[in-house]
């Protein structure tokens, strides 16, 4: 039996890499205030800073493109892509935004208030930005599993029950609806099963909370679903994925993500009074309600992404490469997130750096170096993205700090996954030389994107 798992298409056009030096790459390092979101994509050799709208779409989305209805109003393609999604997700109601952050602050201006509590298993960046921006708090309730890099259960992204009912309890009466995140972004791409799911549902009912879901990276999930829940192994990942939008009121997507496009998103929900204010707040920010900030050429490539995102050899592919880098980590003595999750490899910076203080900031730190080592742009998921300086001058820290690699849809082949592994191991080699960052500037909101820093 052949064991290997190859990549389930072919490449019919390729785009080249420029091939970059370290003195290159410490100048540009420099000169973007050591933080790698400011450096030039073509100064990058790969790039995993993301794995949102990077990916390659198929033949079949460029073709769908060439059909798209660019009427303003009452446009064919939206039709296409609300006949796609309502057969999936089972919403009566479909609203198309530029991208997921547009559908998340649409979401919460209309569905939130200052003093509101929303609980989740992990809200990831944007999603707690807008519920702060609206004066709410957003609550990470993920189970203890997943706040452990090594822990070892098969879905770290599940919710923990216990701390949602005592939520609800002594606070329900400020919180609107629940939320769970598909698969868990900031935990390590870790799935949630679906008796998990089925069991929150449950819980929000008995107080009588809707529950919203988090969908970037369903397919993803289902396909996790159908591989370690048991009693699902027969089923369709379409089948499991359609049962999960079925247990929740309503769904937001950046499509970015398993869309398979590279721009796109939606809200979909079934209660009217949300909806008539969503649109409302859409026709003012984003777009009339059938195109809602996409061309229409972006509404037939979604419709098309959104079937393919759901093919069971290319899911199994995709994870199988998450998997496929871990081990290379785990055999090198490199600590990362377990087991791998669907979308990225998290590598542990704690351990990777044990030198470096956590006021130093060893996730960023990480990031820096692996530029400077090979070129390869990461994320920093720890006290940078979910910290915070408060308003006394002090810091906040987050709980893990993590670099994630995430790898763009059918975008890579073995050998850049093979090349990745060899300069973080060699760079393992050499952690000792790795300095730590100060932070000189930064945003109030999503401060990641733009803050500044020197080596401390």
């Amino acid at each position: 039996m052949i064991h290997t798992i190859i990549e389930p298409f072919r490449i019919k056009t390729v785009e080249p890499i420029r091939m970059t030096t370290r003195d290159e790459r410490r100048r540009w390092l420099d000169d973007a205030k050591l933080n790698v979101f400011k450096l030039a994509a073509e100064h990058v050799l790969l790039d995993f800073l993301t794995d949102s709208g990077t990916g390659a779409m198929s033949g079949k989305q460029w073709g769908a493109i060439m059909e798209g209805d660019e009427s303003y109003a009452g446009s064919k393609s939206f039709f296409r892509l609300e006949s796609v999604l309502k057969d999936l997700t089972g919403y009566r109601h479909i609203i198309p935004t530029h991208q997921g952050r547009a559908a998340e602050r649409i979401l919460f201006s209309v569905t939130t208030k200052k003093g509101d509590l929303i609980p989740n298993n992990t809200h990831f960046d944007t999603t707690r930005a807008n519920i702060e921006y609206q004066g709410a708090e957003a609550v990470d309730l993920v189970i203890p599993e997943g706040r452990q890099p090594r822990a070892q259960h098969p879905f770290k992204g599940n919710i923990d029950l216990e701390r949602v009912e005592d939520l609800l309890r002594r606070e329900g009466h400020r919180i609107p609806f629940g939320m769970m995140t598909l698969t868990n972004n900031s935990g390590g791409g870790q799935p949630v099963s679906l008796a998990n799911l089925r069991a929150y549902r449950e819980l929000l009912m008995r107080y009588g909370k809707p529950l919203i879901l988090d969908v970037c990276r369903y397919a993803e999930n289902s396909m996790f679903v159908k591989l370690r829940e048991p009693g699902m192994q027969n089923r369709t990942v379409k089948s499991i994925a359609q049962e999960m939008f079925s247990l929740a009121d309503g769904c937001l997507m950046s499509a970015k993500k398993d869309g398979m496009v590279n721009i796109g998103g939606f809200l979909a929900l079934n209660d009217s009074e949300w909806v008539e204010a969503a649109k409302t707040l859409l026709i003012l920010t984003e777009g009339f309600p059938t195109y809602g900030g996409l061309a229409g050429r972006d509404l037939e490539a979604l419709a098309v992404g959104m079937e393919e995102g759901l093919n069971e050899d290319y899911l199994r592919y995709r994870l199988r490469t998450v998997e496929y880098m871990g081990e290379k980590m785990k055999a090198a003595g490199v600590a990362i997130v377990e087991p791998t999750g669907g979308h990225a490899v998290y590598l542990d910076a704690r351990d990777f750096l044990p030198q470096i203080p956590q006021e130093q900031y060893p996730a960023w730190s990480l990031c820096n170096a692996l530029y400077l080592e090979a070129g390869i742009r990461g994320v920093e998921i720890g006290s940078v993205m979910f910290g915070k300086r408060n308003d006394d001058g002090t810091e906040s820290y987050h709980a893990m700090e993590l670099v994630r690699l995430a790898f763009p849809r059918r975008m890579y082949t073995q050998s850049h996954f093979d090349y990745a592994a060899e300069a973080i191991c060699e760079l393992k080699a050499r952690a000792h030389d790795v300095r730590g960052v100060k932070m000189v500037k930064q945003a109030r909101y999503l401060r990641h994107f733009t803050a500044e820093f020197a080596y401390a």
